[in-house]
């Protein structure tokens, strides 16, 4: 961006009317501020410089998800809640309804990968937020519980429909030197927008659970909307142009091309191993914290909120860092992280402790959740980048769907402490495994990390 340096005192930073995401930034209160020469300045130049290093839709693409999951991290804490006490039900039961969501959803990412490879990009991920709208009002004005395991089915298939065209876009959009960064800045917002949904769920859900559900109907809508007219197709033509007749079960059938990828089904499975444990932070952590520790699920709700402002403040910083080294040994390192803050989780005691657990989980997860992204869609062919994100998306559908019921075996029937154990050595598996695919596909073009030069190329 264009712009001459800042004065000493104060200066007004001209938004641009045609770019509506530019105005958010200004909006956001850096367009009317005094900018000091020692901080303020720097910062903003610091903004800008990031957001011309970006194509604009990308940025169109980061605001609209950081508005949409707000509505959904409104809804996502308190939906257990809901169910427990407006259809008077155990936490069994709830249990039950949100592993089937979670079980459909795996077979709705499958076809929404199918159907991104079919019809596009942006066709699923405007449908998928009209579908989204519609059941979170089903949802909320459910009458009878047992009206809710007929919608967890139709919800669940219809929730993930999008997830892989989402994937699939923005592969699309950046080019390879800029993955890293580009799915470390989709981190921040979405952190970003958990520690307003939560904190704003909380005082909604205190009023009105039905008020919570018409909120997160009438975001996703308005996203809908934006999107309709700010959201072009990024899918290549010519791979349009291949589909052009293609039946639907064709499309399904290529899901073997990805089957036989050996590799990237390896890959896959290594970090499920791994998932399976970050998946006991927001499931089973806080029971264990309750039950063995006597540590409050309000002290436990502060770790969280730490963790998500260490993501907002370090996680494009570390993005910057780890983009030029080979992604696999990214991988091997991050989840080195999560052998120590799992693994340790077991042997200690007190809230502090607890909490620098947490911290260096956090930390691997700023290591590693960006960069198994940029690794899947170096992995995916461009014509087939729906459904090899999908399989991506299946590994971490099925932690969260089966995760917390094996974690609740070892906590029921055995030493508490042995799931922390058990969690900490799957972790170092998974670390190895990453390292093997390092040794075996890391010096390969496509997983080789982009040069100073290509990066200042990217950024022109």
């Amino acid at each position: 961006m264009k712009g001459g340096s800042i004065p000493p005192v104060q200066k007004i930073i001209p938004c641009r009317p045609h770019n509506f995401v530019w105005i958010i930034f200004c909006q956001r209160g850096y367009h009317s501020g005094i900018a000091t020469k020692s901080g303020g300045s720097i910062m903003l130049k610091g903004l800008r410089k990031t957001y011309t290093e970006f194509p604009p839709l990308f940025w169109v693409v980061v605001v609209t998800l950081f508005i949409d999951s707000i509505g959904s991290t409104l809804l996502f804490p308190f939906f257990a809640l809901y169910i427990t006490e407006k259809f008077s039900v155990g936490m069994t039961q709830a249990g039950v309804l949100i592993g089937m969501s979670s079980l459909f959803g795996i077979v709705g990412s499958m076809i929404g990968g199918a159907l991104t490879d079919r019809f596009g990009r942006r066709k699923l991920i405007l449908v998928g937020l009209v579908f989204s709208a519609i059941s979170s009002l089903s949802f909320g004005l459910a009458s009878d519980v047992n009206l809710l395991y007929l919608l967890v089915i139709f919800v669940g298939l219809l929730s993930r429909l999008a997830a892989p065209a989402q994937d699939a876009m923005m592969a699309d959009i950046l080019p390879e030197s800029k993955r890293q960064e580009g799915f470390g800045i989709t981190r921040v917002a979405f952190n970003l927008a958990w520690i307003f949904g939560t904190a704003l769920g909380g005082l909604i859900a205190s009023k009105s659970f039905l008020a919570l559900f018409v909120t997160d109907a009438v975001i996703s809508s308005f996203v809908a909307v934006i999107l309709y007219f700010k959201l072009p197709e990024t899918q290549p033509e010519h791979h349009k142009e291949q589909k052009k007749g293609e039946s639907f079960l064709k499309t399904m059938s290529g899901y073997r091309v990805v089957v036989q990828d050996f590799t990237y089904i390896v890959f896959i499975l290594v970090g499920i191993l791994s998932l399976f444990v970050y998946q006991q932070q927001y499931s089973s952590f806080p029971v264990y914290l309750r039950d063995v520790h006597h540590i409050s699920s309000q002290i436990y709700g502060v770790m969280l909120a730490i963790a998500g402002l260490e993501v907002v403040l370090f996680q494009f910083m570390v993005s910057r860092a780890i983009r030029k080294y080979p992604p696999f040994q990214i991988m091997t390192l991050g989840t080195f992280f999560f052998v120590i803050g799992f693994g340790v989780i077991g042997f200690v005691q007190g809230v502090l402790l607890f909490l620098l657990a947490v911290i260096v989980i956090t930390v691997g997860e700023m290591i590693t959740f960006p960069t198994n992204r940029v690794i899947a869609a170096n992995f995916a062919p461009p014509d087939m980048r729906g459904r090899y994100m999908a399989i991506f998306d299946l590994g971490w559908t099925l932690p969260a769907t089966f995760g917390p019921a094996a974690a609740g075996l070892v906590l029921d029937y055995y030493n508490p402490h042995l799931l922390w154990y058990i969690g900490g050595i799957l972790c170092a598996i998974s670390a190895l495994g990453f390292y093997a695919l390092h040794v075996k596909v890391g010096g390969q073009a496509r997983f080789t990390p982009a040069t100073d030069d290509e990066i200042k190329l990217s950024r022109l």
